[in-house]
């Protein structure tokens, strides 16, 4: 097929007419000339048996020499079967999205498809499953240690080597612990991701076995009878707020996450029945407290000071908020009790211990402490079985705190199932 047909000079004598025509160049380039004296170059071509058309400028602004360049780019297009047209919409498409993204930017959004988009999306996902200050440290979590290396990066041009360069410092750091939840939060992204056909691969997964395992860190907690006493008598002569006052002396008969004692919602709360219902984000189901009269009777002091708000003990601050999560921690120090003698977290140590040497069933002490079984059969099972037991358990041991902090010397003995 002839190609080149013609010089300049012959394209820029072309004079309108009544009709569009066209100036053939060869080679399936084309001159285009319209009625109103424009003149467009159009590529024609025949590609998987259809003729297409593929417009190539204006000219003069697109000179005859780069026109030809341009036809000449569609024609190797063509015979390594790629369509051109199909090129020109993909890069029409990128500059819109490239378009987009600087306005994105500009505002201080992130860029479309991006980790940190589809992140945000994810966490907006999971907000109604998770408590507000889970919710925020997860947030915080990502925006300082993952958004400033992965935020702007394709979900789909992420590599496994970039998600250990994230984690990297965090390891070297020793800061396992942090490593791991992180680790987790993107790996639970790119699930999102792969759900929602952002991407089709969880470049986090085989980064799993390249951050060492973190050894496991008990609480401290006083288990000791004796010590445990004393702890109760130290716990009621504690003159702080009122309210703290109350949330200290109600942690070792309720002995759940201090998180979920000090977030307790009234709407939770069912004196009547002698329960409290709250949803245990930890393990993701709705958890039954048996309250013993002892539990009962401390809500009932505290109900006419706090009970029009939303939280059973709310913050000092009169923020809204719940008490602060490093209250009771603070309180305990008070008192004497450093991190490494007892924690908030302790009285769920404590109790288990002398529950389990008491002789109750093992599963309902799990049960009561929310460890929730992996099987659902099995979970839904044991919340009806133990229920039961568990309020007999929670009386029973309310009114061995309350002999021991009497000075009682009560001996652990053996429950009959």
């Amino acid at each position: 097929m002839a190609q080149n047909i013609n010089k300049d000079t012959v394209y820029r004598a072309l004079k309108s007419k009544d009709k569009d025509y066209t100036k053939n160049d060869g080679g399936g380039l084309y001159l285009l000339v319209k009625a109103n004296g424009s003149k467009l170059w159009q590529f024609v071509y025949t590609i998987e048996g259809k003729r297409k058309k593929l417009a190539l400028g204006i000219y003069p602004n697109v000179t005859l020499e780069a026109a030809r360049r341009k036809a000449e780019e569609a024609r190797d297009h063509i015979a390594n079967g790629i369509d051109p047209s199909a090129i020109k919409k993909q890069a029409k498409q990128v500059a819109q999205v490239d378009t987009e993204n600087a306005k994105r930017k500009a505002a201080g959004l992130p860029i479309l498809n991006s980790f940190e988009y589809v992140a945000r999306a994810w966490l907006d996902s999971i907000e109604h499953l998770t408590g507000a200050t889970t919710h925020i440290k997860k947030t915080s979590r990502l925006e300082r240690l993952a958004f400033p290396i992965l935020g702007d990066m394709a979900i789909t041009a992420i590599k496994s080597a970039d998600v250990l360069i994230t984690l990297k410092p965090l390891i070297d750091k020793s800061q396992l612990e942090t490593a791991h939840r992180l680790h987790s939060e993107i790996s639970a992204i790119f699930a999102y991701a792969i759900v929602h056909n952002f991407t089709d691969y969880d470049p986090a997964q085989p980064v799993t076995k390249q951050i060492p395992a973190q050894k496991v860190k008990h609480r401290a907690a006083v288990i000791d009878p004796k010590q445990v006493g004393q702890l109760l008598r130290d716990i009621s002569n504690y003159r702080g707020t009122f309210v703290v006052q109350l949330a200290f002396r109600l942690s070792p008969l309720l002995f759940q996450r201090p998180g979920e004692i000090r977030q307790m919602l009234w709407d939770d709360v069912d004196l009547a029945a002698g329960e409290w219902r709250p949803y245990v984000s930890k393990t993701d189901f709705h958890h039954i407290v048996p309250l013993s009269t002892q539990a009962i009777a401390i809500l009932e002091e505290i109900r006419p000071l706090t009970g029009n708000g939303r939280y059973v003990f709310p913050s000092s601050r009169g923020d809204g908020r719940p008490m602060s999560d490093n209250t009771i921690r603070t309180a305990l120090k008070s008192l004497g009790y450093d991190s490494d003698v007892m924690t908030a977290h302790g009285f769920r140590t404590t109790a288990s211990t002398l529950l389990n040497e008491q002789g109750w069933s093992p599963d309902a002490i799990e049960r009561q402490l929310a460890h929730a079984p992996r099987d659902q059969v099995r979970a839904a099972y044991n919340r009806a079985q133990y229920l039961e037991e568990r309020r007999r358990m929670m009386q029973s041991w309310a009114d061995y705190l309350d002999s021991l902090k009497n000075g009682a010397q009560v001996l652990p003995f053996k429950q009959a199932g």
